[in-house]
């Protein structure tokens, strides 16, 4: 099989590599698609891991074999590949804080090498605990695999809602309209929140309102803050979505979220940036700093629901397709994206 091959900080190899052989209790998934995240970029472009390994973790394809003692799942069903169950034991799992969990954090879907998620090759291999433990993901027939790609990414953004508590008649800052800012802006509509987005560039700001922002700026604005004041009858946003590793983000949310408000920082930053911060301005003003790092298995089915049944369109946020072969190609454009650039999409079998 053919793969995309991590050997070093930026350096990726088209290789031609042995299918994964399975275990007992193991399932082969042919891939169709695959997202490129975020987070596969950093860990490409930083030292963060050691080579070689292969990464993709928002993978759909097609179970093109199961091991013999496999019964739930069959040859030829179309799945959505989660790349980390948790281990449902822990204490950490017993409060619910599931991406804590070290089970969790152990990614074990693999198609060679340090198992890293797997999806940037023709054939991931899923273990049991995935397979056992609703890591695999019937798709409806009427769903693409395109669309199924989408349901890691929703459950982690689902997560960062919640946590932040984005309910009818909540206003909500969301900074940065990449393909997560954008998914912030749905998922907050959805839920019956006011969506206010910021961006630095003109066509990711108009595609904030098209899928459903009541308004959105450019983050440059000197009078952003104003503005936002007269949105919100001079209160300010209820909740900040950071989805942009800034710290100008970070200081525009103080001065954008109301007394008693919330900011949830869901990018993540470069580990040489610090903040520094008056501790006056959280304690007089009863502002809660929060993080929200990856997905929750309790809203698993959740996601796969949003998704399946369109309650917000994946579909929109799509903008770019590459062949396996060009992901150094799709790699460079998600890092210097031309105005149209929002989620791309790899595909291992084609051309």
């Amino acid at each position: 099989m053919k793969a995309q091959v991590f050997r070093g900080t930026k350096q990726l190899s088209y290789e031609e590599l042995p299918i994964p052989v399975l275990e007992a209790d193991e399932v082969l998934v042919k891939v169709q698609v695959v997202g490129l995240c975020q987070s596969d970029i950093k860990k490409i472009l930083y030292s963060l891991y050691e080579p070689p390994r292969i990464f993709g973790h928002e993978t759909a394809g097609i179970i093109s074999a199961v091991g013999k003692e496999v019964k739930k799942w069959q040859v030829g069903q179309r799945v959505a590949v989660m790349h980390h169950i948790p281990c449902m034991r822990c204490s950490y799992c017993m409060s619910d804080n599931f991406s804590m969990c070290d089970t969790y954090k152990s990614i074990v879907t693999t198609a060679g090498f340090t198992p890293s998620g797997g999806g940037f090759a023709e054939y991931v291999k899923v273990p049991g605990h995935i397979v056992e433990n609703g890591g695999l993901i019937p798709i409806p027939d009427n769903i693409s695999f395109e669309e199924a790609s989408f349901v890691e990414p929703t459950n982690c953004c689902l997560k960062a809602i919640k946590k932040a508590g984005v309910a009818p008649g909540k206003t909500v800052l969301i900074t940065g309209t990449g393909p997560i800012g954008l998914m912030f802006v749905m998922l907050t509509k959805y839920f019956g929140g006011r969506a206010i987005a910021t961006d630095l560039l003109p066509s990711r700001i108009e595609k904030a309102i098209e899928v459903g922002a009541e308004a959105a700026f450019d983050a440059r604005d000197d009078y952003l803050s104003d503005r936002i004041q007269a949105l919100t009858n001079g209160m300010g946003v209820d909740i900040t979505l950071l989805a942009v590793p800034s710290d100008k983000a970070f200081f525009q949310a103080l001065d954008c979220t109301r007394k008693g408000g919330k900011i949830l920082f869901f990018a993540e930053f470069p580990e040489r940036v610090e903040i520094s911060i008056k501790p006056n301005i959280l304690y007089r003003r009863e502002i809660d700093l929060m993080g929200s790092y990856s997905s929750s298995y309790r809203l698993q089915n959740l996601a796969s629901d949003i998704v399946f049944h369109r309650r917000i369109d994946v579909r929109n946020l799509i903008s770019d397709h590459y062949p396996l072969k060009d992901l150094p190609q799709a790699l460079e454009q998600a890092i210097m994206p031309t105005k149209d650039t929002y989620k791309i999409l790899i595909y291992p079998h084609r051309a």
